[in-house]
């Protein structure tokens, strides 16, 4: 995903001020404030310094200090906002199989850097998405020892918190699983009421289907699994 630089605001960061004294916050993409707090780690900034850089440096420690990324109000607000979620993964030997949070019996599993739950993944983007924020990717990098192997239930709870303070909640969400083997539906009550349960939402707006690949490519080959999603936010 591209990202304007020419939106942010980098006379904020002027040299001549110590960093305890700009304490002042960069206006990114559509709106969202980037707040730096003495706590922070030092970044070294220059006006050549990637947007996706600061807000992957200012985000990656949301959940274990102040968080750092801010969803504040859109420029432009809306009654409703809608995003789309998609992920994939390869499936390998030798890695657990989970999918929304519940481990699923199964020969392969997904190779990544975190946990690999591509549906909480997915639903993760659809949340920021729709919020207008940067993907999974940025605030969570993985390139991040941080992140090597972490529960994809952080992730997803760090996108309702940002969804919570940008004044939306989740109206419905509907998202479809993509994979071969195993069959989703001896799992599938278990995995919706655990969606419920980290989004905080009533089972009635939560939505889960499952499909094959009819044997098509890596995916109908059993050896990738997918997921997409779609979520529609309203605001309180």
């Amino acid at each position: 995903m591209a990202i304007a630089t020419s939106s942010f605001h980098w006379s904020a960061l002027l040299p001549r001020k110590s960093y305890s004294e700009r304490q002042s916050s960069l206006t990114g993409i559509h709106g969202q404030s980037i707040s730096f707090k003495p706590h922070a780690p030092s970044l070294v900034l220059s006006p050549k310094t990637s947007p996706a850089v600061v807000l992957a440096s200012t985000t990656a420690g949301a959940l274990e200090t102040e968080p750092r990324i801010s969803a504040a109000t859109p420029s432009k607000s809306l009654p409703f906002r809608v995003g789309h979620g998609f992920d994939l993964h390869r499936l390998e030997p030798g890695y657990p199989l989970i999918v929304g949070g519940i481990t699923i019996p199964h020969d392969r599993g997904c190779e990544a850097h975190s946990d690999g739950d591509v549906l909480l993944h997915c639903i993760v983007d659809a949340i920021l998405g729709a919020l207008g924020l940067p993907d999974i990717g940025q605030i969570f990098p993985d390139n991040d020892p941080k992140w090597k192997g972490a529960a994809s239930s952080v992730f997803i709870k760090e996108a309702v918190r940002l969804m919570h303070e940008a004044g939306y909640e989740l109206g419905n969400l509907d998202a479809t699983l993509i994979l071969q083997k195993p069959k989703v539906s001896p799992h599938k009550e278990a995995i919706r009421s655990n969606l419920c349960e980290l989004l905080g939402a009533d089972p009635s707006v939560v939505n889960l289907k499952a499909k094959t690949h009819e044997k098509v490519d890596s995916l109908g080959e059993n050896r990738s699994i997918a997921a997409h999603t779609v979520v529609l936010l309203m605001r309180k």
